[in-house]
Formats: structure tokens, C-alpha cells, sequence
């Protein structure tokens, strides 16, 4: 177990590193900030692009499990992992062969997660209700508001599906690159 020492060393590096590279940051930071942006005014676009992004990473990473299966054919677990190569393979080449498609069915999957990501939430702020912080309200509204959006989404299906990825993506992307730049220009005025 690190000592509290070896945590403020480590702090240390890091805001050192973050100092030392604050342009990198910076520029990440703008680069998803535009990203986001570029998502949010063309959501059913972005919707695309990230399903055709998830089949090229299904589709690389199955052959390079079929690969290292082959290598490894003598080691237990030899056919389930050859299943596992060949369901990614096969999940990437139907999600490149029919993209729209793969939207619609990735909105699906979106619109469940969100609904028993809002419950599970709901379900741990109740669970901690009886605490004097008061944490539990805000949780108890991030659980129904992710079951608005799941809502939103799933009732709004097909059509949800022109713009639920790439917005929720939009935002997502904004936000991490507003993040980055307030770390690089933070950073960047720090006397440390």
C-alpha cells in the first residue's frame, strides 16, 4: 500500500508532466472540443462515423485475437478464445457492411444502458439516503435523469437514432475537451 509520501511524489510528477506538456494538452483539449461541436451540429454524421469506427476496432482487434489464438493453440482455453476472435471479426464486418443499421442497433443498446445505469444509480442513492452529506439527492437526479434520456431515446426509436449517438458523443467530447483545456491553461499559469 503506498504510503502518503509516495501519493505526493506522485502528485507531484504528475503536475510536473502536465506543466512540462501543457500545449499537448491544450491542443487535445481544442481538437475534442471542435469534435464535440462538429458532433452536435451533425449528430446522424457522427452517429455514423462511430459505427463505422467501432467495426473497423471489432474487425482489427478479431484478427489480431484470431492471430495470437492461432499462436497460442496449445494453451487451455484455445476454442473459447478462437469464439471470441471470430464473434469480433464477425461483429466489425456487420457493423462496416451495414452502417445505419449499426446505428440503430447501437442507439438500442444505448437507450438500455442508460436505463439500467438510471436504475442502478437510483437504487445506490437510496441505498445512501440515511448519510448526512446529502450526496444521495444529486445521484437520486443523475438516476432519473438517465432514465429521461432512455426514455427520450428508446420511444423516440427509429428516428432517435439520426441523433442520440452523436449527440450524447457531442456532449461528451465538448465537455473532456473543455476539461483538457482548463488542466493545460491551469498548468500553464501555475507557479509550481
Amino acid at each position: 500500500m503506498p504510503s502518503p509520501e509516495d501519493f505526493t511524489r506522485l502528485q507531484s510528477a504528475m503536475s510536473q508532466t502536465v506543466k512540462a506538456h501543457w500545449k499537448a494538452f491544450l491542443f487535445e483539449g481544442i481538437l475534442l472540443a471542435v469534435l464535440g461541436i462538429a458532433a452536435l451540429i451533425v449528430p446522424p454524421l457522427a452517429s455514423l462515423a462511430i459505427a463505422i469506427v467501432l467495426g473497423w476496432m471489432f474487425l482489427i482487434s478479431g484478427i489480431g485475437g484470431l492471430i495470437v489464438t492461432y499462436w497460442a493453440r496449445s494453451t487451455p482455453g484455445f476454442w473459447w478464445s478462437l469464439i471470441s476472435a471470430a464473434l469480433a471479426v464477425l461483429a466489425g464486418m456487420l457493423l462496416l457492411a451495414r452502417p445505419m443499421q449499426a446505428v440503430l442497433t447501437l442507439t438500442i443498446v444505448l437507450g438500455a444502458y442508460f436505463l439500467a445505469e438510471g436504475v442502478a444509480t437510483i437504487m445506490y442513492a437510496l441505498e445512501h439516503r440515511r448519510e448526512p452529506s446529502g450526496r444521495w439527492s444529486w445521484l437520486l437526479i443523475s438516476g432519473l435523469i438517465d432514465i429521461a434520456i432512455s426514455f427520450m431515446v428508446i420511444t423516440g426509436l427509429p428516428s432517435s437514432a439520426d441523433w442520440a449517438i452523436g449527440i450524447l458523443v457531442g456532449i461528451n467530447l465538448l465537455f473532456g475537451g473543455a476539461t483538457l483545456i482548463g488542466v493545460a491553461l491551469a498548468a500553464r499559469n501555475s507557479n509550481s
